[in-house]
C-alpha cells in the first residue's frame, strides 16, 4: 500500500477478500486482478486479530444492481437467460450484471414441483419485475405473471 496502516510482516500489503473484489460474479480472483497489479482500493477496516488492512476493489466502482435498480420498475416485462437451477426455483441473468430470481412458485400457473419440469439452464424466458430490492441486492421475477402480460 502507497498509505495507510503497515501489515506487520509484510510492510505496504491489504487484504481484499472476495466478495470485496467485484460487484460482477467471478470464478477466480484472477479473474478480476492479477498478482503484481497495481489497484486503487477503499480503506474498510484494521483488522486487529491479523494485523492486516482490510480493502475494497469494488467500492471503487458504481454498483450495478443500484444503477439496474433507478431504471427498472415493478412490473416491468424483461427477457433473461436462465443460468442456474435450485430446489426453490431459477436464476434468470436479466443484464450482463444482474441476475434475479424466479421463486417455484412464480415459474408456472399451475403448481410444479421441480424447476426443470418447465425450464432448463439456458433457456431464454419473459419475466415480470415483482420486487427489487435495494439494501439486499435481492431482484423477485416472475414468469407466471408474464405470461399473463402477453396474452
Amino acid at each position: 500500500m502507497d498509505e495507510g496502516p503497515d501489515h506487520p510482516v509484510f510492510p505496504g500489503v491489504g487484504f481484499i477478500t472476495m466478495p470485496q473484489l467485484s460487484w460482477r460474479y467471478f470464478e477466480a480472483a484472477s479473474d478480476v486482478v492479477q498478482v503484481g497489479e497495481r489497484v486503487l482500493c477503499e480503506f474498510l477496516q484494521f483488522d486487529t486479530t491479523n494485523g492486516e488492512a482490510r480493502l475494497s476493489l469494488r467500492a471503487t466502482q458504481p454498483d450495478p444492481f443500484q444503477a439496474f435498480a433507478e431504471i427498472t420498475t415493478v412490473g416491468q416485462t424483461l427477457q433473461g437467460r436462465v443460468t442456474k437451477v435450485v430446489p426453490f426455483g431459477v436464476f434468470v441473468q436479466v443484464t450482463e450484471d444482474i441476475e434475479g430470481l424466479v421463486h417455484l412458485q412464480e415459474l408456472n400457473w399451475t403448481p410444479v414441483e421441480a424447476p426443470e419440469e418447465v425450464v432448463q439452464i439456458g433457456d431464454e424466458i419473459t419475466v415480470v419485475v415483482t420486487d427489487i430490492d435495494r439494501e439486499q441486492r435481492r431482484l423477485a421475477l416472475s414468469r407466471r405473471q408474464a405470461s399473463t402480460a402477453l396474452k
